[in-house]
């Protein structure tokens, strides 16, 4: 019998439940569900519920970015703005430079084949970090310092500043490379005029909301509707060679309408809360259905060799990032581990050389052996990572006036 998305919906509710009885992160449960239904484990899935998953995913991950936004909030950030910038970088070019370098003595890769692993590898995934540094921010815990602020605004721009590098060695490799320079200012171009979008839009959807007065649940669908379209405008200016951060941009829209209506942004979240519900079952049980866990094992102990290292690499840049931070080694040890996992562009951009070099007419077996990492960094990352956050914020992360408080609520509801 084939496993729609009411199934899905049922079975990924009862994986979260007995996640979190286990005192584990109930997105583990969902993920392995993923796993284990997906055209890779026991093959139940519906066809046309994986057919329209690319579009489900987005959605999923256009809430929890939204809900990011409207957690920002402008003295934190001014508070930890030079870590966030630091952390949005240097992790992520260590890591996948440290790919790049040691590829070949790992994996029958060139330094240009293991370039484009190191950047797809040094992403890491808005989809486990940030609605886990949510939960810490709602409860308060490591507030004083904005540790979680600090983490979910540098991974967001985390992954644009890799995807893009990647690019750039992706064209290089299949020889439609362009004006190089002209990729490498297109990071800034695209962080900035994302960001600048988002906060123009968010401002015209705030003048709206005050001349229609629509109720909280019509806002939140508004926003939505209009995130995703920002997602489609961003498909169409790459397509002409326009940068342009997109999901910054979704980010900055709740950020701007935190910042001039605190009340209708706490509203919005609010509604985006719930939704968050049912989208975090769709995002996470489809990304574990994207992997294969028989091509992970395929790069055997050299993969996973090849992703330690990597990982090292970047914990290093986590700490070289924070020297002048007014974190101490408990909390700097957090924040490492918070950026351990990778699921989301590993999932999406692992098979991108592979096809790339297929259309091309070149040979593939790189192309295989970047998507058999790929899906090894998550497999490896996802549940370890996920789980260190988890275990290390506990015991890390002190709440701040009022977050006992919010602490026992959370216990209650649950």
């Amino acid at each position: 019998m084939a496993v729609s998305i009411a199934e899905m919906i049922l079975l990924g509710l009862l994986a979260d439940w007995v996640f979190r009885t286990l005192r584990m992160p109930g997105l583990l449960g969902m993920l392995m569900l993923g796993v284990l239904f997906g055209p890779y484990g026991l093959k139940l899935l519906e066809p046309g519920f994986l057919a329209a998953s690319s579009d489900l995913r987005m959605i999923a991950l256009i809430i929890i970015l939204l809900r990011a936004g409207f957690e920002l909030s402008r003295d934190v950030l001014n508070r930890v703005g030079t870590q966030a910038l630091l952390l949005s970088f240097v992790p992520g070019v260590l890591e996948g430079g440290t790919i790049a370098l040691l590829g070949p003595k790992f994996l029958p890769l060139t330094h240009l084949e293991s370039a484009m692993l190191g950047f797809i590898v040094a992403a890491v995934s808005p989809a486990v970090v940030v609605p886990m540094m949510i939960g810490f921010i709602e409860r308060k815990m490591g507030a004083k310092k904005g540790i979680p602020t600090m983490i979910l605004a540098a991974a967001s721009l985390d992954d644009v500043i890799a995807i893009v590098i990647f690019s750039v060695f992706l064209g290089f490799y299949t020889g439609t490379a362009e004006n190089v320079l002209l990729k490498l200012v297109g990071i800034p171009v695209s962080i900035v005029a994302g960001i600048g979008a988002g906060l123009l839009i968010g401002w015209l959807l705030l003048k709206q909301f005050e001349r229609f007065n629509p109720r909280a649940t019509k806002r939140a669908m508004i926003v939505i509707g209009v995130s995703i379209l920002l997602v489609r405008v961003q498909g169409l200016l790459e397509a002409i060679n326009i940068p342009f951060a997109a999901l910054l941009a979704v980010m900055a829209t709740g950020f701007i309408i935190l910042e001039k209506r605190e009340r209708v942004a706490h509203e919005i979240s609010s509604k985006l809360g719930k939704l968050w519900v049912f989208a975090s079952i769709m995002l996470f049980t489809l990304v574990g259905a994207k992997v294969d866990i028989s091509l992970a094992w395929k790069t055997g102990l050299a993969g996973l060799g090849l992703v330690l290292c990597g990982l090292v690499a970047r914990s290093a840049g986590v700490l070289l990032s924070l020297v002048r931070s007014p974190l101490n080694g408990r909390e700097r040890f957090f924040a490492v581990v918070s950026y351990w996992p990778k699921a989301t562009v590993q999932a999406a951009m692992g098979a991108v050389p592979l096809a790339s070099m297929m259309e091309n007419g070149m040979e593939t077996a790189p192309g295989e052996i970047i998507l058999a990492v790929a899906v090894m960094s998550i497999v490896f990352t996802a549940p370890l990572g996920a789980l260190a956050i988890k275990l290390v914020g506990e015991r890390v992360l002190e709440p701040d006036a009022g977050g006992y408080a919010a602490l026992d609520a959370v216990a209650e509801s649950r």
